[in-house]
């Protein structure tokens, strides 16, 4: 029968590691001499330096193909998504409701607009885009002819709002039952929504529910235009003062002050019945004025 294997001692243990760790008797270190170490550590130094350059080029072959002004793919977006501020959005759709006996209620609302027209001040907007547009024209650019390598952007002003800009009215009509919601289109880089001869883009709100709480509607500026001049749109790199054009309509609500509403941004190429994005180019909201 073979003898049990004698059971070692930590100490002796810790005595082979350090042997294994430095052979005194044929000069090894963990088990190679310093000859083989040197050998191995230039494989993999140079192993490494080969890799990271081929890292490096591959990284520099793709961001050199890429346009920094213009995404490579962007099929997906066929169509402008469209939003509306007030912004109270819900659940599932936009609620716009308010009390019109409790400040706090309309003041919410009226607040949220004056902070989203920021932006769009008078003075700010005569300053940073203080190109000269030309009306029911596109602006087409091929050139970067505004300072720092980018392009002009023609200014979209407050007061083009008119009663809804806030600047005649600051409770935007939430003190009362006539409400203002302003309409945006999304950018989508070198979208041009229409030909020429079939009009600028324009706002078109239908009460889905509740026609008979809805007396008037009213869109600024002047039919709910947005007009050529701020399209195409060439990004935030190239054009970093572009703001969208807005559109902003007061409803005279009545009776029971309750619809539902869609308003949708009437052009030949902006498509609105897409099932899978209710956003597209039209926004759906309930509004509501509760005495």
């Amino acid at each position: 029968m073979a003898a049990l294997k004698e059971k070692r001692t930590c100490g002796q243990r810790c005595e082979d590691f350090g042997h294994f760790v430095w052979n005194s008797d044929n000069g090894t270190l963990m088990g190679r001499t310093p000859e083989k170490w040197v050998y191995i550590s230039l494989y993999y130094v140079a192993f490494y330096v080969v890799m990271t350059a081929l890292f490096s080029l591959a990284i520099w072959t793709l961001m050199y193909t890429l346009d920094p002004y213009t995404p490579d793919y962007q099929d997906r977006l066929s169509s402008p998504g469209v939003m509306v501020w007030p912004d109270t959005y819900g659940e599932e759709d936009v609620d716009i409701s308010y009390n019109r006996s409790d400040k706090a209620s309309w003041m919410k609302m009226a607040n949220i607009l004056q902070e989203f027209l920021k932006p769009y001040n008078d003075t700010m907007q005569l300053e940073c885009n203080s190109y000269n547009c030309t009306k029911g024209k596109y602006f087409i650019q091929n050139t970067f002819s505004a300072p720092n390598h980018t392009k002009w952007a023609c200014p979209f002003t407050q007061s083009m709002l008119g009663p809804c800009s806030g600047l005649e009215d600051p409770t935007f009509g939430y003190n009362c039952t006539m409400p203002c919601v302003i309409i945006k289109m999304n950018r989508i880089i070198n979208f041009l929504p229409s030909n020429q001869t079939s009009g600028p883009p324009y706002v078109n709100c239908t009460v889905l529910h509740g026609q008979a709480n809805v007396a008037n509607i009213t869109y600024f500026p002047e039919g709910g235009q947005m007009d050529f001049s701020y399209f195409p749109y060439y990004g935030k790199k190239a054009q970093p003062t572009y703001v969208n054009p807005l559109v902003a309509v007061r409803f005279s609500l009545v009776g029971e002050m309750e619809a539902d509403i869609q308003c949708r941004v009437v052009s030949e190429k902006i498509s609105y019945q897409n099932i899978h994005d209710p956003y597209e180019g039209k926004v759906v909201f309930s509004l509501k004025a509760v005495k």
